[in-house]
């Protein structure tokens, strides 16, 4: 069947960033679309702002009514990973011979139908993404994209095209968790970086850079594939490829950068047509990095350089990714998806390149078991570029606890002297007693619902 002839696509976690995407696709074309997520969210709300029914208990019976009134062959039910296996609709779908799929395979079979621009990578997949969406906008090329993220040029996390047109491309994010990539087999690949993460799903790193090549290799013929010169070394890949980096010798680089009234401002080299005088107003050097990706791809489309600058130009980013929530005299608050140790590091020393000479306190919020566990020593690393440091408990996700493995334990591997572990309902209480000259919110879980009362609270003081 075709991923459109369904009549019914019920969903378990339709609140995650991804899954949301898929089920405004299947709303755009008019489908009846049921949804089931574990708590209510800014995004939910949303979703059923456009339509969507969503409920927020485990509700067998519910799901039983909605399914009895189609054929079982009629049925699409699409599940995130994140979704316990214990979870009750889940046991019911299963055991009654409902197909399920997961997001990663929907998403490839939506792909089939066109050109596909995947970007993978453990960092920079969703401002890569958003960027190269509204390059491919701005010049007027037919393109969907799925994002990881909101951009905040379009407000959203699915863009649409015109789905007749042949030629028409898409842009999704090619998410190495679980090994859903692989489902993709793209017109043009990119991969950003390939740091450890995910160890719980690879085992070790180097089963994760066998899982890279793989997808690497699934490069149509004729394609293209872009990689940064560190993923070139780790991954020693054999087939064609374009490398860039930062300002290496590679075939895609910047030069001249400086940073004028908050902006970043360079050149970039390229072997088809250098960009010059681009300015992105994203902080921190990963996102000239970002950029000059983003770069490598458009012109393999035929691009041009006036075009691509006036894109980067105009360029807002993407929500929760260094987004600017107060930005005052007395105080500048900044919200982060960051979840990873090299991420953090990203973030704050972006955030220290711009104040240099201010107090920076990050509150963050672990994410996994796990992924605490596998890098705990590098996240205490990582914190400890803070002034001050604030952990907030693990936020669980998938997982069930591991003994021994808590915030506590990352705090205690720290070195800075102002580190605090603090409850998340005792956030506003904590902010009022130590007062911050620059904020920042760090996280992937559920972090996001302290980002309207903190910045309340800021803007009132």
């Amino acid at each position: 069947m075709n991923i459109l002839d369904y009549k019914l696509y019920y969903f378990l976690g339709a609140g995650g960033i991804g899954m949301s995407a898929l089920v405004r696709y299947f709303n755009h074309y008019e489908k009846t679309v049921f949804g089931y997520d574990k708590a209510q969210s800014n995004l939910t709300e949303q979703l059923q702002k456009e339509g969507t029914q969503l409920h927020f208990t485990e509700n067998v019976e519910l799901v039983k009514n909605i399914c009895l009134q189609y054929k079982k062959e009629e049925i699409l039910v699409i599940y995130t990973p994140a979704v316990p296996q214990e979870h009750q609709e889940l046991v019911y779908l299963k055991e009654n011979g409902y197909q399920l799929q997961k997001r990663a395979w929907v998403l490839g079979e939506i792909t089939k139908q066109f050109k596909t621009i995947a970007i993978a990578g453990t960092h920079g997949k969703t401002t890569t993404s958003c960027l190269v969406t509204h390059i491919l906008k701005t010049a007027g090329i037919n393109c969907f994209a799925f994002l990881g993220g909101i951009s905040q040029n379009y407000e959203t996390n699915l863009l649409l095209g015109d789905a007749s047109d042949k030629n028409a491309f898409i842009v999704v994010e090619a998410d190495e968790y679980d090994r859903s990539f692989l489902t993709l087999h793209p017109y043009i690949a990119l991969i950003t970086s390939v740091d450890a993460d995910h160890l719980d799903i690879y085992g070790d790193l180097n089963s994760m850079h066998q899982t890279y090549t793989q997808f690497a290799e699934q490069v149509q013929d004729g394609g293209f594939l872009i990689v940064k010169k560190s993923v070139d070394n780790d991954l020693r890949l054999k087939n064609k490829r374009l490398i860039y980096s930062l300002n290496l010798d590679t075939e895609y680089s910047a030069n001249s950068i400086k940073i004028v009234d908050g902006e970043f401002c360079y050149n970039i080299n390229s072997p088809i047509e250098s960009v010059s005088q681009v300015a992105i107003g994203l902080p921190g050097l990963h996102n000239v990095e970002n950029s000059i990706a983003a770069v490598a791809i458009a012109q393999q489309l035929g691009i041009k350089g006036d075009v691509i600058n006036k894109a980067l130009r105009s360029f807002k980013g993407v929500k929760r990714r260094f987004d600017y929530r107060v930005k005052s005299k007395s105080v500048v608050y900044i919200d982060d998806y960051a979840h990873h140790p090299e991420e953090l590091k990203a973030a704050i020393n972006a955030a220290k390149q711009l104040y240099p000479d201010k107090k920076l306190t990050g509150i963050f919020q672990p994410h996994l078991f796990t992924r605490t566990r596998d890098f705990a020593d590098d996240f205490a690393e990582s914190l400890d570029l803070l002034d001050i440091c604030v952990l907030l408990d693990i936020y669980p996700a998938r997982e069930k606890p591991i003994a021994g493995i808590n915030s506590q334990m990352l705090l205690d591997k720290m070195k800075i002297t102002e580190k605090f572990l603090v409850r998340k309902e005792n956030i506003l209480d904590f902010l009022n007693t130590y007062p911050p000259q620059i904020l920042m919110t760090l996280g992937a879980g559920d972090i996001d619902s302290l980002i309207v009362p903190i910045e309340e609270l800021l803007k009132e003081s």
